[in-house]
C-alpha cells in the first residue's frame, strides 16, 4: 500500500498515544497565502502543546500521507495542487501526483493508518437543488463506511442542513452535539435544528467510541461542535452575505461543482472577510476538542 505514515505519528500509534488527524485542504485551498501556512503550523502546534502528536493528511508523489515534515507542510502551503477526494486518490497515486484531502479523502487515509480522531471545520452535505441536481459531498458516504470519530462545526449554511442531516442518519453515521443540543451550522453557533443526542465532553465522546466499536458498526461518530456566541459571524451579516450570494450565484447561472467555490469566494468579500476569520476560529477550536477526545481515547486504552 502506497501510505507513508511519519515516524512520530507511527510511534504515537505503536504507543497508544493520541492523534489527531488533520485535513489539508484548508490549507491549499480554504486560506491565502502565505497565512494558509501560518495557520497550518499553529494548527499542528494546538495539539503538540496539548500532548496530542498531529497527522496532517495529503497526498505528495503518489504516496498517501499520514503526518507530515515541515518542508512537507510548506509545499502543500505553496504548491498550486488539486483537491482530492476518496475517488481521486487511485489517479493521483497512478500518476505519482499531488494533492490535498478533503474530509473524504482524508477520514479515509487517517482509517488506514489507524488514527481514530480527525479534526475539520466543517463537512460536506447535501446541496440546496439537489432533488434535482443529486449534488451531494462525498464526504456523507465516506463517513458511513470508515470508523473515525469528526470533530466538525457542522455544516456550511450554503448547504440543505435538513437534508444533510436526513442523510447521514440514513447513513448510520451517529451524530453528537458537543455540549449543545442543537446542529452549529458552520459561521453560526446555531442552525436552529436540534439534535437527537448531545455529549458533556470528550470523555463521554470516548464511551459512545467505544460502544460503537464493540457493536463492530462501521460508521463514523460525527461530534457537532459549536463556535461560542462570542466568536460566530454576526447573524444579520451572515444572512445578508448568503441571500446575495445564492443570488448572484442563480443570476450567473452557476451549477454542480462550480456552486461552492463561488459562494464561499462571495462571501467572504461580502463580510468584507470576517468570515474568514471565523473559519479560522472554526478550525482551531475543533483542534483543541479533537486533541482532548484523542486524549481521553488514548487514556482508556490504556
Amino acid at each position: 500500500m502506497p501510505l507513508s505514515i511519519s515516524p512520530a505519528v507511527q510511534s504515537a500509534l505503536d504507543e497508544g498515544w493520541p492523534v489527531v488527524a488533520l485535513e489539508s485542504t484548508i490549507i491549499s485551498h480554504g486560506l491565502p497565502r502565505p497565512e494558509n501556512l501560518d495557520a497550518a503550523r499553529r494548527f499542528e502546534q494546538i495539539l503538540t502543546d496539548m500532548g496530542v502528536v498531529p497527522a496532517t493528511i495529503a497526498v505528495l508523489d503518489g504516496e498517501l500521507k499520514a503526518g507530515l515534515t515541515d518542508e512537507e507542510l510548506v509545499r502543500v502551503a505553496n504548491e498550486d495542487i488539486p483537491k482530492l477526494s476518496v475517488r481521486d486518490l487511485p489517479i493521483s497515486l497512478a500518476r505519482a501526483g499531488s494533492g490535498a484531502t478533503t474530509v473524504a479523502a482524508t477520514s479515509y487515509i487517517a482509517n488506514l493508518a489507524g488514527i481514530r480522531v480527525f479534526a475539520t471545520g466543517g463537512l460536506g452535505g447535501v446541496h440546496r437543488g439537489a432533488s434535482e441536481t443529486f449534488d451531494e459531498s462525498a464526504d456523507l458516504k465516506v463517513l458511513s463506511e470508515v470508523p473515525v470519530t469528526v470533530v466538525a462545526a457542522g455544516v456550511k449554511s450554503i448547504l440543505d442542513i435538513p437534508a444533510t442531516l436526513e442523510r447521514l442518519e440514513s447513513l448510520g453515521v451517529i451524530v453528537l452535539g458537543y455540549g449543545t443540543d442543537k446542529f452549529p451550522s458552520f459561521w453560526l453557533t446555531d442552525s436552529g435544528f436540534q439534535l437527537d443526542w448531545s455529549v458533556p465532553d470528550a470523555s463521554a465522546v470516548a464511551d459512545v467510541m467505544a460502544s460503537r466499536d464493540a457493536l463492530g458498526q462501521p460508521a463514523a461518530i460525527m461530534i457537532g461542535n459549536p463556535l461560542p456566541l462570542t466568536d460566530q459571524l454576526d447573524p444579520e451579516v451572515h444572512d445578508r452575505a448568503l441571500a446575495d450570494a445564492l443570488r448572484m450565484a442563480d443570476e450567473q447561472g452557476l451549477t454542480g461543482k462550480e456552486v461552492t467555490p463561488f459562494l464561499l469566494k462571495t462571501i467572504v468579500g461580502l463580510t468584507g472577510g470576517d468570515s474568514l476569520a471565523v473559519n479560522l476560529k472554526i478550525a482551531e477550536n475543533n483542534i483543541r476538542v479533537a486533541g482532548d477526545i484523542a486524549l481521553s481515547w488514548a487514556g482508556r486504552s490504556k
